[in-house]
């Protein structure tokens, strides 16, 4: 009896402890885009030293063949900061007419973090505030851009959550469009290098991105003041493509740029940084240029899965369908070792103890039962 009690604890064990949760960044073969693409803090390349730099994590991929050529804790979890705005507008930028004018409300002007000035009452048209998102990173404009869409800022959560999902960017969450510390939101170097490049392979987000100056009106629409991009990376690199920059308290600095130099375009990110990013990304974008030829993959940037046909539509505004608020259901086929593992991950943990508990109690009555034969 106890050879059999052991044995059925021991199953339990073996069945539900392993497969209860997997690590942010893991798929089913190890690190998502190779086993050299961890979470550890060593830098990793092949072929040339990089440079020295401050972050936290990192990531230099090339954006046309997808190849990592160098990384350090690219999965990482770590707090995006306002990088995550790349992510909001790689959701918005299909969904939204950028004609479409947009009055100022009291919550737009009254957000939290950075603003970029949008003024309840005045009138602005998507395409400026895509500009003072991008450029000046305003919390401001991405509300008013977020409730402008259809289901406001929580279906704006839903829809970036399911985008990340599509690019493959597994270690991304999303609580708070702005990409404020809000819990339990969280990327990695890795994710901010597949958002960028879906990002810039859209001509509009590549536009935002690049834009240096734009104007936007003052309050009362008296006369227009100066925005400039603050990722200055577009001001001191030659070739550079910008992107998106981020800050936060406990953030610290966050980065995403791109260039592109003799044929090449390549993304740098950079995450957890305490100051001098625009240097370090600067600094490992030239080392990846100059040592191209002779840098061997560390790794790989996955291809996004298929959209599904709501989340491709095309512009909306709020006159869109909501689109789904679940994911589509997978028909993916899975071998019979998956289909084992997933049966089991549906059975409650408690479930797995029954037995052993039900023997157990089995055990224990029946030398009662045979005293009372006795007597």
């Amino acid at each position: 009896m106890r050879v059999l009690l052991t044995a059925a604890a021991t199953a339990a064990l073996v069945v539900s402890g392993p497969l209860t949760a997997t690590a942010a960044g893991q798929g089913p073969q190890g690190p998502v885009g190779g086993d050299l693409l961890t979470t550890k803090p060593t830098a990793v390349a092949e072929g040339a030293t990089p440079p020295a730099v401050r972050a936290s994590a990192y990531v230099v991929a090339d954006i046309d063949t997808g190849e990592v050529l160098a990384a350090k804790a690219p999965h990482a979890r770590l707090r995006p900061a306002s990088t995550l705005k790349a992510l909001t507008a790689l959701v918005l930028l299909p969904r939204l007419k950028k004609t479409d004018v947009v009055v100022g409300t009291d919550d737009d002007a009254g957000i939290e973090g950075s603003k970029v000035g949008v003024y309840p009452g005045l009138k602005y048209s998507v395409d400026l505030l895509f500009e003072g998102m991008f450029l000046g990173s305003g919390n401001d404009a991405v509300h008013a851009l977020c409730v402008h869409d259809q289901g406001g800022v929580k279906g704006t959560i839903q829809r970036m959550n399911r985008k990340a999902e599509e690019l493959g960017a597994h270690d991304t969450t999303v609580t708070d469009p702005t990409g404020l510390d809000a819990d339990g939101q969280y990327s990695s170097a890795y994710d901010l290098a597949l958002i960028a490049r879906a990002g810039l392979a859209r001509p509009d987000f590549a536009k935002y991105a690049a834009t240096k100056y734009t104007a936007f009106p003052n309050a009362g629409n008296k006369g227009t003041y100066q925005v400039a991009n603050q990722n200055k990376l577009l001001f001191d690199y030659d070739g550079a493509l910008g992107v998106k920059t981020g800050y936060t308290t406990l953030a610290r600095n966050t980065f995403i740029g791109a260039a592109r130099r003799n044929g090449h375009t390549l993304v740098v990110t950079l995450m957890n940084a305490p100051h001098g990013i625009t240097k370090d990304a600067s600094d490992l974008l030239s080392w990846s240029f100059t040592n191209y030829d002779k840098l061997n993959p560390v790794g790989t940037l996955v291809k996004p899965a298929a959209p599904s046909p709501k989340a491709a539509a095309g512009p909306t505004g709020r006159r869109a369908e909501a689109g789904t608020t679940q994911p589509p259901r997978s028909r993916a086929v899975v071998n019979p070792g998956q289909a084992v593992q997933s049966l089991a991950l549906r059975v409650p943990a408690w479930a797995y103890a029954a037995p052993p508990v039900l023997l157990l109690g089995l055990f224990l009555r029946r030398p009662r039962a045979l005293r009372r034969r006795r007597h």
